[in-house]
């Protein structure tokens, strides 16, 4: 992770803003969300097995997360095309951002080198972030696995609106 990622998603700190494309072309910001939880995960593809199931963790769970008040956006290099695609296929409930030029991928950490097979190559780093409603990083995963990950989210929302 570039070593400011890691300095701009400390709990507490204001994340990078971003304006993307959604699934239909509509533009998103950060400030969107402004006085909601925000759920931002970060996937590496559309339509392949580990993506696919927490994709559909989180649009299963989403009732669950509306009733925290909170929303949940996938983010991943595929063009807003491929996410239509894949919402059709999977009757996905989740916004899903395009990111082809990994700018916000890198600025949240979400992007650089892996090891895959006893490969290097540089890539998604699949995470997650919890943003707070008044815009700072609540809870911050720089690393996770598909399987589960939303109830392990949803578990961590929960907790930071307790406290």
């Amino acid at each position: 992770m570039p070593p400011d990622a890691e300095r701009k998603l400390k709990v507490g700190a204001k994340p990078p803003a971003f304006t993307l494309p959604d699934q239909d072309e509509k533009s998103v910001k950060l400030s969107d969300y402004s006085g909601s939880w925000l759920v931002l995960y970060f996937y590496p593809n559309d339509d392949t097995p580990g993506c696919t199931v927490e994709a559909c963790d989180f649009t299963n769970g989403l009732k669950a997360f509306e009733k925290l008040d909170a929303v949940v956006v996938g983010c991943s290099p595929n063009s807003p095309e491929s996410h239509r695609k894949f919402i059709a296929k999977y009757k996905l409930k989740v916004r899903l951002l395009s990111d082809p030029d990994h700018k916000m991928m890198e600025a949240y950490g979400a992007w650089g080198e892996k090891v895959l097979y006893g490969r290097k190559s540089m890539g998604v780093i699949r995470s997650t972030v919890i943003v707070s409603p008044d815009g700072k990083v609540a809870h911050h995963w720089a690393k996770v696995k598909a399987a589960g990950h939303a109830d392990f989210v949803q578990a961590k929302l929960k907790e930071l609106r307790a406290a």
